[in-house]
């Protein structure tokens, strides 16, 4: 039989670890290029937008600043549909059980 005490330091050690994985995924910057480098899009490790640019000679002069300003906003739009739709999933899997802060699943 496992020690309780011991048990739950790991547990509280591993929330710790995730919380701080957490804080380091919200610091990276991940950039995905396509059409030959024409547009970019720049997401933090959780994978939330930052930024898009588009080369100039895709759109009209002028326009590439709010069309890439839309698309940030569309990407982290859906990217909160997501997240709550994930969450209200694995809400029905626990049965509603309450995990502690800063603790997610998957782990």
């Amino acid at each position: 039989m496992l020690n309780m005490g011991k048990m739950m330091k790991q547990a509280q050690q591993m929330q710790e670890r995730m919380q701080e994985l957490q804080g380091e995924l919200e610091k990276i910057e991940i950039t995905g290029v396509s059409g030959g480098g024409m547009v970019k899009v720049t997401l933090t490790g959780k994978g939330m937008a930052k930024s898009c640019v588009i080369d100039p000679s895709l759109v009209g002069e002028g326009d590439a600043d709010m069309l890439e300003d839309l698309i940030v906003a569309a990407i982290n739009d859906a990217r909160s549909k997501v997240d709550t739709l994930s969450s209200e999933k694995m809400s029905e899997l626990t049965g509603g059980l309450q995990l502690p802060p800063g603790m997610q699943l998957p782990f």
